[in-house]
């Protein structure tokens, strides 16, 4: 039996981590890591770190490939293969070091509830036949560390929040009858394609960590300058976490 302890570690600070992430991640019996590339270097050096700061026993720490996913074709059905893709290797590396069981432990950026896949592939071994029981630890949200940074409520008063994807922002526009609209996993700044007129914008990249930026406004006298400081960011660290709150005008904070 695996048992499997999926762990929010947040966005990367170790200040994040909460003592039940702590705990967990010392009583496990292997941490596997994942690398996701050089151009990703960091993110491998993040979760290190995040180990470092937070064992204070011996545990053993597997780092591992991460498959890549194809970046053409249908979206759903990509991100599905690489999902299979992902179990396989985690499987991979359940028979190699824990052909007994035991405790399993995977670091997850921000809560494994939000925008996250983690509990979806852990549902693919399960299915598969891989005997095991799934826990979960909360984590911090980017969606938290954003509207703390910029000491703002996530929602108006009274009124609803609709969390979306940049993907779904740009396919379909300013979901109806939202007031608060919070956007993740943007890769192309979706929200130049919406009329700025009567929109603010609270945005933040690395978030709790040493290079986080923040930038906030009228969406129509920022929205240049997010572009542009994201494509800066990126290229100088060679990825970039990213999320953002829009919000219409005249709306009650």
């Amino acid at each position: 039996m695996i048992d499997l302890h999926l762990i929010g570690v947040g966005t990367g600070n170790p200040d994040h981590l909460t003592r039940q992430a702590a705990v967990a991640m010392n009583a496990a019996d292997l941490i596997l890591l994942p690398r996701k590339g050089d151009a990703a270097s960091d993110l491998i050096d993040l979760r290190r770190t995040l180990c470092a700061t937070a064992l204070t026993r011996s545990v053993r720490i597997v780092e591992f490939d991460l498959p890549v996913r194809a970046a053409t074709g249908d979206y759903l059905a990509a991100v599905g293969d690489w999902h299979d893709a992902i179990a396989a290797a985690w499987a991979t590396q359940i028979a190699r070091h824990l052909p007994d069981g035991g405790r399993l432990a995977l670091l997850v950026w921000g809560d494994p509830s939000l925008y996250d896949s983690t509990l979806r592939i852990a549902d693919r071994l399960r299915t598969g036949g891989m005997a095991m029981r799934v826990h979960v630890v909360p984590g911090i949200t980017s969606l938290q560390a954003l509207t703390a940074a910029h000491a703002i409520p996530l929602n108006a008063l009274g009124a609803p929040v609709v969390i979306t994807t940049g993907r779904r922002l740009r396919e379909g526009g300013w979901p109806i009858a939202a007031d608060n609209v919070a956007v993740m996993l943007d890769g192309d700044c979706a929200f130049t394609t919406l009329p700025p007129a009567e929109i603010a914008i609270w945005w933040g990249a690395y978030l709790g960590m040493t290079h986080e930026a923040l930038i906030a406004g009228p969406l129509a006298d920022v929205a240049a300058r997010i572009v542009a400081q994201r494509a800066a960011l990126r290229a100088r660290h060679g990825w970039i976490m990213d999320t953002y709150l829009l919000q219409r005008a005249g709306v009650a904070a």
